[in-house]
């Protein structure tokens, strides 16, 4: 496996692919469906705990287990997400361990255009391995443990939250980690 597909994959299992648009600088306003900025963050927080959820559940030798983390995702991430967990089935992969969320905070940048709410996280994959068919680890060895991400979400009404994550990307400026 070449460096850039075991990056690839580190970003996807981790949640961090970079897709979207940069962020601009303007401040968060909360969407027609949500009637307070709270609202729209506390939705934007239950989606995103949900997705790391079900990427902690997916068994790479079940497909059906992929399902529930396309459920939570849109647009390019979904497709990303559809390709390589594909390719990672028929590989043979192996995911071991569990990510967890260390820290949500509404993103410092704001919300990108189009998107409803954007998020910071301080992610910790220390617990997770992705394994090849030999069982050979497919993780760089200088991945950091913790990881400071934006999370883009948009509206979507097949959510029970109304939100789905359309770009997981690194964080910039101040983050949730930074501290």
């Amino acid at each position: 496996m070449t460096r850039w597909t075991g990056t690839l994959l580190l970003a996807l299992v981790t949640g961090a692919l970079l897709t979207g648009c940069a962020p601009d600088a303007s401040e968060p306003t909360p969407t027609p469906s949500f009637s307070s900025d709270e609202e729209a963050f506390a939705a934007a927080e239950a989606t995103y705990r949900a997705y790391v959820d079900a990427l902690n559940q997916v068994d790479l030798s079940d497909p059906a287990t992929f399902e529930p983390v396309y459920a939570w995702t849109t647009g390019d991430l979904n497709a990303s997400d559809r390709t390589n967990y594909s390719r990672w089935h028929a590989e043979g992969y192996r995911i071991l361990g569990d990510a967890s969320i260390l820290s949500l905070s509404p993103a410092p940048a704001g919300v990108s255009p189009g998107a409803a709410v954007s998020l910071a996280t301080c992610y910790d994959v220390s617990g997770v391995d992705v394994l090849d068919a030999s069982g050979a680890s497919l993780v760089d060895e200088s991945r950091p443990d913790v990881q400071s991400l934006e999370i883009q979400f948009v509206e979507d009404t097949e959510t029970t939250t109304g939100l789905a994550i359309e770009s997981i990307g690194p964080a910039t400026g101040e983050t949730p980690c930074s501290n």
